[in-house]
């Protein structure tokens, strides 16, 4: 079902100037209509504001090896799912069976044929798209078959020296690179030291022989605690026979370098030391594996001189590991001339005091902000107060050290683990309608983009992809799909389905989230600036933040609108120094602002926010 999306008017505040004021805002404004031009959305036609003079890529940003984190816009990318640059390589390898099969384009949990060519085609798309950084699952050779499923997503590593050969070769890496450097994108490796695939099985779960499955009324193998170990209670590692050399480098076939205590049960010392899903534990805790995992990575920044790492199920392993590991390979990668490198890791937790452990005491230099897309949810889904931000916003003095604080963290709405925030909505208690999900995706969206920290978006999103769920059901193909749990998807904002090529500029979300990133570019101080709350409140409703540079003390005001009527606020600032520099997608046209000796008074629509410049 479709719905008419309305962008309101872009406003300015005219200035009178005093000898005693200054340039001061008058209480009165004379509020004026810009420039807009109608646009086909694929759905029907659009209103929009224009911005002045041609939206900022990244070809108009600083050198990538001179840029800080703090300016990109990153893509998320899952490579399988996205273009199909070379049917060749769709079976994966020709040579090692092990890393072949598992092609079916009808099924969601099988590879699909998107590749590393087909994604250095796409990079005009992501230019304009306003994406500076793209961080790609990983890419690495993969076991192609586990239990009835594939490795599509990247996660089940035997060789850590070769690119998955159904995603491409390593010289292909290396052109995807060099094309994306030449115009001024990073890439990003998505890498795991946590476990490689399931080659190591147990007598006690496997048979002698590792091939068969001894345990009844249970799918795992029972997790053995350090405790059961400790009296003698241990299992049996085998490697089933013409195996024993699956895994690069050489030292990984070892059993002795894994854990071995069976399967995790998510909780307690199994979190740290238990197989996922049958997934081969490392034993982090040993040296041996520790320079042996920094070694691997080294090599990879060696040869192909990446951007920066985001680290796999970091809240898994020991953090005395991330302690040593990080700080080695941001070194050699300075050697390497790469001086911005840059690491974040997924911790799969939304405590802040969990989250800033990795980043302080674990010397990884940012995570991804998992405590902002719970304040999103909370904020937006379950429709909490603008508090539940406030909150959050408060606790960003933890993430404080030498090498880390909140601007870095890396913000996003949803991911392939979780599921879309488009998706999130529409399972809602709430019942949400389509055109409540088109404006709250998007105020999400503008949150992830101007609240501090990062931005990241899930390859999709800029299309209104939605999909069933969480895992599989949230990785569907930007290429014409054949997965018909997919393709019976209702995409907001657009006739289209993902039996289509979605890969649309004219998306009216595509379009929103290239002037999303131009902004974010355009002004220092929603990159860097010290962020700090002028007003929230225990209902839906307000959220208001300021971003301030210290050098110069440039501020931009930003006033987010979570409740479903239009709000006034006035903010304690000096208001004669602010100019309305941009407004939000809303029902209407409905935005004012008034400013007067007590403060700046604004009116916010419904579902919508705006910025502001100070003079």
């Amino acid at each position: 079902m479709a719905h008419k999306i309305k962008y309101p008017i872009i406003l300015s505040i005219p200035l009178l100037c005093s000898v005693m004021w200054g340039c001061v805002a008058d209480t009165a404004p004379n509020l004026q209509q810009s420039n807009a031009t109608a646009v086909t959305s694929g759905l029907e036609s659009v209103t929009r504001p224009q911005l002045n003079g041609p939206l900022k890529i990244a070809s108009d940003l600083p050198h990538y090896l001179n840029r800080n984190i703090q300016d990109e816009v990153f893509y998320f990318v899952m490579p399988d799912r996205f273009a199909n640059g070379n049917r060749d390589n769709d079976l994966g390898s020709k040579t090692q069976a092990v890393s072949a099969g598992g092609f079916d384009r009808t099924k969601k949990g099988m590879y699909h044929g998107g590749d590393l060519q087909g994604l250095e085609k796409k990079l005009p798309y992501l230019e304009k798209l306003g994406i500076t950084a793209i961080w790609l699952t990983p890419i690495l050779r993969n076991q192609a078959m586990q239990a009835e499923t594939a490795g599509y997503h990247g996660y089940w590593v035997l060789d850590f020296t070769q690119i998955d050969p159904h995603l491409g070769s390593n010289d292909d890496l290396k052109s995807l690179i060099s094309a994306a450097h030449e115009k001024n994108i990073k890439i990003f490796f998505d890498i795991i030291t946590n476990h490689t695939a399931d080659v190591i099985k147990y007598t006690d779960c496997h048979g002698d022989d590792g091939r068969q499955w001894l345990m009844q009324g249970n799918e795992d193998c029972p997790y053995k605690s350090v405790e059961q170990l400790q009296a003698g209670d241990t299992y049996q590692p085998v490697i089933p026979a013409g195996q024993e050399h699956l895994k690069t480098p050489a030292w990984l076939n070892d059993p002795a370098y894994y854990h071995n205590q069976g399967d995790t049960n998510w909780v307690g010392e199994s979190s740290l030391r238990g197989d996922f899903a049958g997934l081969d534990d490392l034993n982090t805790n040993d040296p041996r594996v520790v320079s042996g995992m920094i070694d691997i990575f080294k090599n990879l920044i060696s040869e192909f001189k990446p951007d920066g790492f985001r680290i796999d199920t970091v809240k898994h392993v020991n953090t005395e590991f991330w302690a040593a590991f990080s700080p080695a390979l941001i070194s050699h990668a300075k050697a390497q001339g790469i001086e911005q490198f840059f690491m974040f890791g997924e911790v799969a937790d939304d405590n802040v005091n969990t989250l800033s452990e990795y980043t302080t005491k674990g010397k990884i230099q940012s995570v991804l902000d998992f405590g902002f897309q719970r304040a999103l949810s909370d904020t937006l889904i379950r429709q909490q107060g603008t508090d539940k931000l406030a909150e959050l916003f408060e606790q960003d003095y933890r993430y404080l050290d030498s090498d880390s604080n909140a601007n870095q963290l890396l913000n996003f709405t949803g991911n392939h683990d979780m599921g879309r925030f488009t998706h999130l909505l529409a399972k809602s208690d709430a019942q949400y309608s389509e055109s409540a999900i088109v404006q709250r995706t998007l105020l999400a969206h503008a949150m992830m983009y101007f609240s501090r920290g990062v931005p990241i978006v899930y390859y999709g999103d800029e299309q209104g992809f939605v999909g069933d769920g969480h895992d599989q059901d949230s990785r569907q193909d930007m290429m014409p799909s054949l997965v018909a749990s997919y393709n019976d998807d209702d995409l907001i904002a657009s006739t289209a389905t993902t039996a289509d090529d979605n890969f649309d500029p004219s998306h009216p979300f595509y379009q929103l989230f290239a002037e999303y990133a131009h902004l974010y570019h355009q002004y220092p101080a929603l990159r860097y600036g010290e962020q700090k709350t002028l007003y929230s409140q225990d209902t839906p409703g307000v959220f208001a933040l300021s971003r301030t540079l210290k050098k110069d003390g440039s501020e931009v005001i930003v006033v987010f609108n979570t409740a479903t009527v239009d709000n006034k606020v006035m903010l304690n600032v000096p208001a004669w120094r602010y100019k309305t520099i941009y407004q939000g997608a809303s029902e209407d046209a409905g935005h004012h602002a008034v400013a007067t000796d007590k403060g700046l008074t604004l009116t916010v629509p419904a579902l919508s926010f705006a910025i502001y410049q100070a003079e």
